[in-house]
C-alpha cells in the first residue's frame, strides 16, 4: 500500500509526487490550537504526531505521514490568517526581516511512531503597503502559515532561505525519506520505480 499522507495540503502531496514517493491522501482533522507554554518545535511535533495517529486509525496496515508547519517571528507563532486584515498584519511584520519556519513530521506504522522537527530561516525583502495589498488580492495567503507561499507569488519577496526549501513549503522531503527508511514498508516505498499516485 502506498504511503498515506494525513494532510489536505496540495503542496505536501506535490513534494511527495516530485520525489517519486507513492502515496494516497487521507486528511486528518485535529485541533491546531497552541497550548500554553508550548514552543514552536513542540507544537509542530505534537500536531504532526496527532494527524498521523488519527489517520492511522483508519489505515492500520499502512505507513501514515503527518506534518505541520508554523512561521515564527520574534518567538510568536503565526498560523494561517483568518482574514485579509490578519494576513496584512502578518506580512507587514515579516517584510524586510528574517523569520523562522518549523515543520514537524511524524510517521506511524508497524507498531511504531517516529517524528522529527526541521527548522529553516527565511529573509523577506521590504514590502510596500501596495505590494502587500496586491499579494493578498491574489488569494494566495489564506491557507498558508505566515500568510505566504515561498514557492508561489511571494517568491519575489524572498531574498534568502537557510535550510531546506521543502521545510518552508511544508514537508522536509529528505527528513521524510530518512524516517521512512526506519520502516520495512518505507524502504520498499522508496525503492518503488515511478509508481506514484497522481495528485488531483
Amino acid at each position: 500500500m502506498p504511503l498515506v499522507l494525513a494532510s489536505a495540503s496540495p503542496r505536501r502531496a506535490r513534494l511527495l509526487q516530485d520525489a517519486g514517493i507513492p502515496h494516497v491522501v487521507a486528511p486528518a482533522a485535529v485541533d491546531e490550537s497552541v497550548r500554553p507554554g508550548e514552543t514552536p518545535a513542540e507544537h509542530v511535533r505534537r500536531l504532526a504526531e496527532a494527524k498521523a495517529a488519527a489517520a492511522a486509525a483508519r489505515y492500520p496496515d499502512a505507513l501514515v505521514l503527518g506534518a505541520d508547519t508554523v512561521v515564527v517571528r520574534d518567538g510568536a507563532i503565526l498560523g494561517k490568517p483568518r482574514d485579509a486584515a490578519e494576513a496584512r498584519s502578518m506580512l507587514r511584520s515579516l517584510a524586510g526581516r528574517s523569520h523562522e519556519v518549523y515543520t514537524g513530521v511524524a510517521i506511524v506504522g508497524e507498531g511504531r511512531l517516529v517524528s522529527e522537527v526541521d527548522r529553516a530561516e527565511v529573509r523577506f525583502a521590504p514590502m510596500t503597503d501596495a505590494e502587500i495589498d496586491w499579494y493578498i488580492a491574489t488569494g494566495e495567503p489564506y491557507d498558508k502559515a505566515g500568510a505566504y507561499a515561498v514557492q508561489g507569488r511571494a517568491s519575489r519577496y524572498v531574498e534568502a532561505v537557510t535550510g531546506a526549501p521543502s521545510t518552508v513549503i511544508g514537508l522536509p522531503v529528505a527528513t521524510v525519506c530518512r524516517l521512512l527508511r526506519q520502516f520495512e514498508q518505507g524502504s520498499q516505498l522508496l525503492a518503488a520505480s515511478g509508481s506514484v499516485v497522481p495528485v488531483p
